[in-house]
């Protein structure tokens, strides 16, 4: 059976984020994950944690001024001391909270080698201040289509960096939403994938709603995955068509089935 996890960036967003993940137990996810929980008090999302027993599986470091259309910093050349400086802040406040992983977004390049060099220094480094806390490093394709000139938009160009770093803890998170748009064949690849994914997630596509409707089979999916040995959690990162409560039904049917 395939376990889930509630993506408090995009669920339970009307409420602090303490109360997002008691939230989450009562719905009957297994884990949670977040976005950019900074202003959160570290110990206060520490005791929710350990109150309702969810295990916090990631986070993202700060993406910059989204006004101005940042989306991640790490491979702009221009900007790799503010990039680091987010980095230890990431890995220090999943440190504080148990998170198990930090996804390094990227941001917004010209896709030139200046900037994939700078992307791989800063992994590098972000593996480095990691390790010591047993945190991963995640990297996540991101469709080209909701974020022109992401630096990482295909799995070829992740499973490069991968064995070009060659760190134990780096891994991809594969987010089936963004793949199904840039590439499609999603079973296959995952499996090809498998023993470098960290973290999968899942939304409808293309209207990034509830996984239960449109392009993937989501049923089919999870049951594949199950059928490959996945051992990890899937993310349900969308946003929600009304409130998160009332569109749980997905997650009835798949449990249902006995999928999740």
């Amino acid at each position: 059976m395939i376990r889930l996890s509630a993506n408090l960036g995009f669920l339970f967003t009307e409420l602090p984020l303490p109360d997002a993940i008691r939230a989450a137990k009562q719905a009957g996810f297994d884990a949670v994950e977040c976005h950019f929980p900074y202003e959160t008090d570290a110990g206060t999302v520490r005791s929710a944690l350990l109150e309702t027993g969810l295990p916090m599986l990631g986070l993202n470091t700060w993406p910059g001024d989204r006004d101005a259309g940042d989306f991640g910093l790490a491979a702009l050349p221009d900007r790799m001391e503010e990039a680091r400086t987010e980095i230890a802040r990431a890995v220090d406040y999943a440190a504080a909270t148990g998170t198990r992983a930090v996804h390094v977004m990227a941001g917004r390049t010209d896709g030139s080698e200046t900037a994939e060099a700078c992307f791989r220094d800063n992994l590098a480094h972000a593996c480095d201040l990691a390790a010591k806390h047993e945190i991963t490093i995640l990297i996540e394709p991101i469709n080209t289509r909701d974020v022109t000139g992401y630096h990482l938009s295909g799995t070829d160009h992740a499973e490069r960096i991968l064995d070009a770093l060659d760190r134990p803890n780096l891994k991809i998170m594969f987010d089936c939403y963004h793949m199904q748009i840039m590439q499609g064949d999603l079973g296959t690849t995952i499996q090809r994938l498998l023993p470098k994914i960290g973290h999968i997630q899942i939304a409808a596509v293309p209207d990034r709603g509830e996984p239960d409707r449109g392009e993937v089979d989501y049923g089919w999916l999870l049951s594949d995955l199950a059928r490959l040995g996945y051992d990890g959690f899937v993310g349900a990162e969308y946003r929600p068509r009304g409130g998160t409560r009332e569109g749980l039904g997905w997650m009835t049917a798949l449990r249902g089935s006995g999928t999740a």
